[in-house]
């Protein structure tokens, strides 16, 4: 899964958009972050976003493949952001805030999670 800094820092550059975004090599990746939400990774110089329920349908109708690291692992919950979404600032501010509100949705479930143990 390598990734080069060229691309992470096109990736970085991009999203700007929807405020600062921070990056860290990872398993060979790179994960990206926005208020200290893990929102997006970068694998093989592909970017990804995180989705749920209420933003996956997007991903699904634009054909958009799950992030899978290994062929015998599910999908993550990451899928695949297609280029002209990457390429359109309008359409990037909108998907990567939905992945930032999605990553927020899982981190508010795990906190409440934590409460009720």
């Amino acid at each position: 899964m390598p990734v080069s800094g060229e691309y992470i820092e096109y990736v970085v550059d991009q999203l700007a958009c929807i405020g600062e975004v921070t990056h860290k090599r990872m398993f060979g990746g790179v994960g990206l972050y926005h208020d200290g939400l893990f929102f997006g990774l970068i694998a093989s110089d592909m970017l990804y976003f995180k989705v749920d329920d209420e933003n996956r349908s997007a991903y699904q109708s634009a054909g958009s493949k799950p992030f899978q690291p290994y062929d015998e692992v599910s999908s993550m919950n990451y899928f695949e952001v297609p280029v002209d979404v990457l390429e359109d600032t309008d359409k990037l501010r909108l998907w990567a805030s939905q992945a930032v509100a999605a990553a927020s949705r899982k981190a508010s479930k795990s906190k409440r999670k934590k409460k009720g143990s």
